[in-house]
């Protein structure tokens, strides 16, 4: 019986999540109210301060449910960015922009970062600890940088963090203009393209230790944006 408690509460959890999502993406973050969150879920405002202390807790959660298993950590990671750095590189933004193009939940919470929530009022609480989680994201992307030019994985005249700088600039201006409007064009067709060519801007080329990877990855093919 407890068992079946704790999935029961577990669904329940994942339930207001999903609804957070929707109302956050339909009508943003500081319009949607916990009232509006408990009554598109079928709860109580209680059942929602059961399994969260207030908006902030669970737009944060909402957040960590669906971005967290993406995140540059582990041991797993570490090993690969030792061992193959520019093929962890390479495959860790194609895992990402492939599940941002795969997955609509994954895609929603990012449209709601971008364009449907202002860091103001209770929210700003929570600005500064993504600006900290992205400083140690590219505190690794240059680590792997580096590590790639030690082993003479690349041979751009780029410094490790300009490089880094460059493939954050170009996967952030992925995202925000395909979650703006996604017409624009598929990500599943352009976005790995548009990766590889930078890679070889920077020296980089089949072969590496990476063509598990291509060979694995969306079909590189050319389209037209949709109107």
């Amino acid at each position: 019986m407890a068992r079946k408690t704790r999935e029961d509460a577990q669904a329940t959890r994942n339930r207001i999540l999903d609804t957070a999502v929707e109302l956050f993406g339909s009508q943003g973050v500081s319009r949607t109210s916990l009232n509006d969150i408990a009554r598109h879920a079928g709860v109580t405002r209680g059942a929602i301060y059961g399994h969260f202390e207030n908006k902030v807790d669970l737009f944060s959660a909402m957040i960590e449910r669906l971005i967290c298993p993406l995140m540059l950590h582990g041991n797993e990671y570490n090993e690969f960015l030792n061992h193959d750095p520019m093929g962890f590189l390479r495959a860790v933004t194609t895992e990402f922009l492939d599940k941002l193009a795969r997955d609509q939940n994954f895609c929603q919470v990012f449209e709601i970062l971008w364009h449907k929530c202002e860091y103001v009022g209770e929210i700003a609480a929570l600005r500064q600890k993504y600006l900290d989680e992205g400083e140690r994201h590219v505190n690794i992307i240059e680590q792997a940088f580096s590590l790639a030019k030690e082993k003479g994985q690349t041979d751009t005249p780029l410094t490790p963090h300009q490089a880094t700088i460059g493939l954050v600039a170009l996967t952030d201006g992925l995202i925000f203009n395909w979650t703006k409007d996604q017409r624009m064009f598929s990500m599943e067709t352009y976005g790995v393209p548009i990766l590889e060519t930078f890679f070889r801007g920077l020296g980089v080329f089949r072969g590496q230790g990476t063509d598990l990877l291509l060979a694995a990855s969306p079909p590189q093919t050319v389209d037209k944006p949709l109107k």
